[in-house]
């Protein structure tokens, strides 16, 4: 089992930052490879970024490529996605999620555990 809270979302105007954390507790954190989703309301959840074992893979979804950047410190136990150059449309409820493979997925079917989730809004 592995636990994941999320952290630090909040509201934003257009053009700001955010970074959220999402800190793990359980099985050995450095075994599974870690991704961001993001759910907006009326929409399906979609991918945002995912992570590799020991970060040197990332993947980002091209709405947020060059904008986000996803992170890891696998001695603290935490994942990280640093949002920059926010946007209204990127208002969403956003999930960290685990996937016990070397490098992760885009897909949410992949993951076999999640976050709660934490509320980014972003204002016009």
């Amino acid at each position: 089992q592995v636990q994941l809270v999320e952290s630090g979302g909040g509201l934003v105007q257009a053009g700001g930052s955010l970074k959220l954390s999402c800190a793990a507790s359980g099985r050995t954190f450095s075994e599974y490879a870690m991704g961001w989703f993001r759910q907006a309301p009326g929409k399906e959840r979609e991918f945002v970024a995912r992570i590799s074992w020991v970060g040197r893979s990332t993947y980002y979804a091209a709405s947020v490529k060059g904008r986000f950047t996803i992170s890891r410190d696998n001695a603290k136990n935490t994942v990280y996605l640093q949002m920059d150059s926010l946007k209204p449309e990127d208002t969403a409820l956003y999930y960290c999620a685990a996937d016990q493979a070397a490098y992760g997925s885009t897909s949410e079917v992949d993951y076999e555990y999640w976050g709660q989730g934490t509320q980014v809004t972003v204002s016009s």
